[in-house]
């Protein structure tokens, strides 16, 4: 109301004077921004469940061909968040085992998004925190960001109304993790499904959302608002409230769920989507689709509700709102479950950036390769806030204008779970997807043309005419592993023991 008053009186003098002064506009006041990241969603899940992400879509720019640069929670947002690969952050696996924690830590000194713009945007954090850092920023004295996270408050919450946490020793099974000098056992989830009676207020999704309207009502409204609301959906236990549950009936599956293709890397069977995953059948997968498309509904709504109160408070256009999801889901596609692995299914993610009104994009849908660590270089650029060190990751702005083209190639990396083990990258060209798959001193590549094959069925890396193509990428393979210093090497002789190894793969 102050300001109104004061615009008011300005234009009450104009009208009284004589002069001919013109009158000056009001500053432009800094956009609002709203990060809204999804965990485990599929790129191809949007569509007839996600009315409400569609119209986000409908008024934004859709960049098709992303990826994000780890397929796993921790070194993904890692990189997200600081437009570096992981490499380059420090951050390379979930850092569950206690001993390699810090490996699942960002390095101290390296700048994220929450740093650059909590000096002068109000800023909060909502949802699941896997956004790892050396220093500890979410626990800082010194941090201007209120964290809401679910691991501050949920457990609380449910114990103060009586309700059981989703999920739980039904969901999970025990699995032999592997690392690279020894094995333990440890619980990882499954995909068996269930109803969640206590319903959908008490489910992770439903008190992420809680928090981030809270945030939003609690604002500082002299200050430009950010958000980071980090969703749990549609990661598992599919254990999932109703009407969600029941909703979603017949699902057509794509082609590559329940089959283990053709020279399909077998290294995958050490690893956790292979060894959880090889022993479900289509059938079984086609009564766990719907569950998951259920659990993506519920993400869908709870969109909707969050930019509803965005428009009821008048936020909404001078917001920009990026929403993405941190990696993807095989759900069965190559006989696999979870991430942690190359396929489009899991490494490619949706990405969708909403602009304020004011801003005209000259794109709004493209096919340009784009990488997770391009976002926030793209954030800095349109809010006008210098980035305070280089970045990897290079705005997406002229490339929204219509300027340039986007990037050549895509790099995506994996490095283990709980620590350091199975190691997998990945560079995408041309329509060309290379994958080194390598567990202790076994190695194994796949080459798919993604354009002819975009389930990735066939695995050209054993042909002759392709041999060119897959030294070519190997190459560039090489060169961007040496710029970020990775702990692996690659050259050309690795392709060559690689087709001795696997010779009977060749007939």
């Amino acid at each position: 109301m102050k300001c109104i008053v004061l615009v008011a009186t300005f234009g009450l003098a104009l009208l009284g004077s004589l002069s001919p002064v013109r009158a000056q506009s009001s500053p432009k006041k800094p956009p609002h921004v709203v990060i809204i990241m999804a965990d485990q969603l599929r790129y191809d899940a949007l569509g007839e469940w996600t009315p409400n992400i569609n119209q986000l879509k409908a008024e934004g720019v859709s960049f098709n061909r992303t990826y994000c640069a780890s397929p796993l929670c921790v070194p993904s947002r890692g990189a997200f968040f600081t437009g570096l690969y992981p490499n380059e952050t420090g951050s390379l696996t979930n850092g569950l085992e206690a001993t390699e924690r810090q490996h699942g830590e960002v390095k101290k000194g390296i700048p994220n998004l929450y740093q650059v713009l909590e000096t002068k945007w109000d800023s909060w954090q909502t949802g699941k925190q896997h956004f790892m850092t050396e220093d500890k920023q979410h626990d800082s004295p010194n941090t201007k960001t209120t964290w809401l996270s679910l691991d501050k408050g949920y457990n609380a919450y449910l114990k103060a109304n009586g309700k059981d946490r989703p999920g739980g020793g039904g969901f999970r099974e025990d699995y032999p993790e592997q690392m690279k000098d020894r094995s333990i056992i440890r619980p990882y989830s499954t995909p068996q499904t269930g109803m969640y009676e206590p319903g959908f207020d008490f489910f992770f999704d439903g008190y992420i959302l809680k928090t981030s309207l809270e945030a939003l009502k609690k604002r500082d409204t002299q200050k430009p608002f950010l958000l980071n609301a980090m969703f749990l959906a549609p990661h598992p236990p599919l254990e999932i409230p109703e009407p969600y549950f029941s909703r979603v009936k017949n699902v057509q599956l794509p082609e590559n769920v329940g089959k283990w293709s053709k020279r399909q890397s077998p290294l995958q069977l050490y690893n956790i989507p292979g060894y959880l995953g090889n022993r479900y059948t289509r059938d079984d997968w086609a009564k766990i689709w719907p569950v998951y498309l259920g659990l993506v509904n519920l993400l869908d709504d709870a969109v909707g509700q969050l930019v509803a109160e965005l428009k009821r408070q008048g936020m909404y256009d001078n917001t920009i709102i990026v929403f993405t999801a941190d990696h993807g889901e095989m759900l069965g596609s190559h006989r696999m479950w979870q991430k942690m692995c190359m396929y489009e299914e899991s490494a490619r993610v949706p990405l969708i950036i909403k602009f304020p009104k004011d801003y005209t994009p000259q794109v709004r849908e493209t096919n340009e390769l784009v990488s997770h660590i391009d976002v926030f270089p793209t954030l800095c650029e349109y809010l006008k806030v210098p980035l305070l060190r280089p970045v990897s990751g290079r705005s997406l702005l002229p490339l929204v204008q219509g300027q340039k083209p986007g990037r050549q190639q895509v790099f995506v990396q994996y490095d283990g779970n709980a620590a350091l083990g199975n190691y997998q990258r990945c560079v995408i060209e041309n329509g060309y997807k290379l994958v080194v798959d390598r567990f202790k001193n076994e190695q194994y590549m796949e080459l798919y043309h993604l354009a002819e094959d975009p389930q990735e069925m066939t695995n050209l890396a054993f042909e002759p005419q392709y041999r060119d193509r897959v030294l070519a990428l190997l190459g560039q393979l090489e060169k961007h592993m040496t710029a970020t210093g990775d702990r692996l090497s690659l050259s050309p002789a690795d392709y060559t023991k690689f087709l001795d190894d696997y010779k009977e793969y060749r007939r």
